[in-house]
C-alpha cells in the first residue's frame, strides 16, 4: 500500500509542513491578543474573519486554481499565508489583524481544496481509504504539533511568528519541486441549499451548529485557557488534548453510527458536548487539571459531530450528489463559524470568560431539541441503505469549488463530470463497497 503514496509524497510532506505552522499560528494569535489587551469581542471578531475568508475561499478559490493551474496556484497561496503571519506582528492592531486573519482563511480553504482534490485524482478507489487515512493522521498530528510548539518560547516575542511564517514558507517547496503530474482543472458543482435543507434537515442545521459551536472554541478557547491561570504549556495542552481526544473518538462514534440510527449517535454526542461544557463552566479557574480533562470531554464529543452530520446527510444524497452535499455542508460551517465567535465573545464581555462553553453547551442543547423533533417526524434510514462512515469522515474535511444557484436539478452532465475530480462517494461506494470499516 505504501506505493499509493507514491504520486502524492511531495504533497503530504507540504501539508506537514503547512498544517503545523498553521496549527502553531491558530493557537497563538489568541495569546498573544490577550497579551496586547485586544478585548475579548476583537477576538472574537478575529476568528470570524478567518472563516470568512475561508467561506469565501471556498467560493472564489477555484477561479485561481483553473486560471493558473494547481502547483503555481499552492505556491501563491502559501506565499501569501507566510505573509500575513509576519504581518500579525509588524502591525499591533487589531482591524489589521482582522484582515490578515481573512486573508490567511481564503489562503487555506483554497490549499485544501488544491490538496484534496490533489489527492482524490491521484489515488484509486481501491487505494483512496488508505490514502485519506494517512492524509487524516497527518493533519491531526502535525495540527497538534504546532499547538504545542506555543510552549517554545514566549508568545510575547517575534520568534513564534517568524517559526509559523517559516514553516508555511517551506510547505511550498517540495510541492514546487515535484515532479508528479498536476491534477487536471476543476469542475464547477451547483450548489442547491434548499434542496439540501429538504433531504436532510437535521445534517444541514448540525452542519452550521457544528461551525457556531467550534469557530467559537477555535477562536476563543485560548483566551478561556489563559484567563483561567493556564501557563503557556497548559494552553497548549488544552488545546492539544481536545484535538486528540477529538481524533480518537471519531471513529468509534462513526462505527456505532454505522449500525444503528445516526440521529441517536448525534443525540449522544450532542448530549456529552453539553456536559462538558457545563462543566467548563463550573470549573472556570478552580481546578486546572479538571479543565484539562472536561477539555477532553469537549473534543471527544463536539469535533466528531460534523462527520456524523456529513454522514447522516449523505444518507439521504441521491447517487451523484456527494460533492454537493459536501460543499454544502462545508459551507454551512463557515458561516456558522463566521457567527459562532462574534456571539460568544459578547456573551464573554457580557458574563465572563466562562460565558463561552455555556454559550456552546446552549448551542448543543438547542440542537439536542431539534434532533428529537426530527425523530419524531421521521423514520431512520435502513442500515443497508447508508452510505459508510469512513466515506464520510472524508467529506468532512473536503473543500470543493462551488457555486450558489436556485432550487433545481443538476443536470447529468454535470454529475458525471464532477464524479472523477473530487470526493465522489459514489465512485467510492463501487469500488470499496466490500470493505466497509
Amino acid at each position: 500500500m505504501l506505493r499509493a503514496l507514491a504520486p502524492v509524497s511531495a504533497l503530504l510532506i507540504s501539508v506537514a509542513i503547512l498544517l503545523m505552522g498553521n496549527g502553531l499560528q491558530g493557537t497563538l494569535l489568541p495569546v498573544r491578543a490577550g497579551i496586547e489587551a485586544f478585548s475579548t469581542f476583537d477576538i472574537g471578531i478575529l476568528g470570524s474573519a478567518y472563516f470568512l475568508g475561508f467561506a469565501l475561499g471556498c467560493l472564489l478559490g477555484p477561479y485561481a486554481v483553473r486560471r493558473v493551474g494547481h502547483i503555481r496556484a499552492f505556491t501563491a497561496m502559501v506565499s501569501i499565508a507566510s505573509t500575513t503571519a509576519l504581518l500579525h506582528v509588524i502591525v499591533l492592531n487589531p482591524a489589521v489583524w482582522w484582515v490578515m486573519r481573512g486573508l490567511t482563511g481564503f489562503c487555506f480553504a483554497t490549499l485544501y481544496m488544491i490538496i484534496e482534490s490533489w489527492i482524490n485524482e491521484k489515488a484509486s478507489n481501491e487505494t483512496r481509504g488508505f490514502v485519506f487515512s494517512v492524509y487524516t493522521i497527518i493533519n491531526l498530528t502535525v495540527i497538534t504539533l504546532g499547538q504545542m510548539m506555543l510552549t517554545l518560547t514566549d508568545p510575547g516575542t517575534f520568534v513564534l511568528f517568524a517559526v509559523a511564517s517559516v514553516m508555511i514558507s517551506i510547505a511550498a517547496v517540495p510541492v514546487a519541486l515535484t515532479t508528479s503530474e498536476a491534477p487536471a482543472p476543476l469542475v464547477s458543482v451547483r450548489l442547491r441549499v434548499g434542496y439540501l435543507f429538504q433531504i436532510s434537515p437535521v445534517g444541514f442545521v448540525g452542519g452550521f451548529v457544528v461551525g457556531l459551536v467550534n469557530g467559537a472554541f477555535w477562536s476563543l478557547a485560548p483566551i478561556f485557557a489563559q484567563r483561567s491561570g493556564l501557563s503557556t504549556t497548559g494552553i497548549a495542552l488544552f488545546m492539544s488534548i481536545s484535538v486528540i481526544c477529538g481524533a480518537a473518538m471519531q471513529w468509534p462514534l462513526g462505527a456505532w453510527s454505522d449500525r444503528w440510527d445516526r440521529r441517536k449517535v448525534i443525540l449522544v454526542t450532542c448530549i456529552g458536548g453539553a456536559l462538558a461544557g457545563i462543566g467548563m463552566f463550573a470549573l472556570h479557574g478552580s481546578w486546572k487539571w479538571g479543565m484539562l480533562a472536561f477539555g477532553a470531554g469537549f473534543g471527544a464529543f463536539a469535533f466528531p459531530l460534523y462527520a456524523l452530520c456529513a454522514a447522516h446527510m449523505n444518507d439521504h444524497v441521491k447517487p451523484g450528489g456527494f460533492v454537493e452535499a459536501s460543499s454544502g455542508l462545508l459551507l454551512l460551517y463557515a458561516i456558522g463559524a463566521i457567527s459562532g465567535p462574534v456571539v460568544a465573545s459578547a456573551a464573554m464581555d457580557l458574563a465572563g470568560t466562562a460565558a463561552l462553553f455555556a454559550y456552546t453547551a446552549a448551542a448543543h442543547v438547542l440542537f439536542i431539541g431539534y434532533t428529537l423533533y426530527r425523530m419524531a417526524r421521521r423514520a431512520p434510514v435502513e442500515v443497508e441503505e447508508r452510505t459508510a462512515f469512513t466515506e464520510s469522515a472524508v467529506m468532512a474535511q473536503a473543500v470543493s469549488p462551488i457555486e450558489t444557484g436556485p432550487f433545481e436539478e443538476l443536470s447529468e452532465h454535470s454529475e458525471a463530470a464532477q464524479e472523477p475530480k473530487f470526493d465522489s462517494g459514489e465512485q467510492r461506494q463501487q469500488g470499496d463497497g466490500d470493505r466497509k470499516t
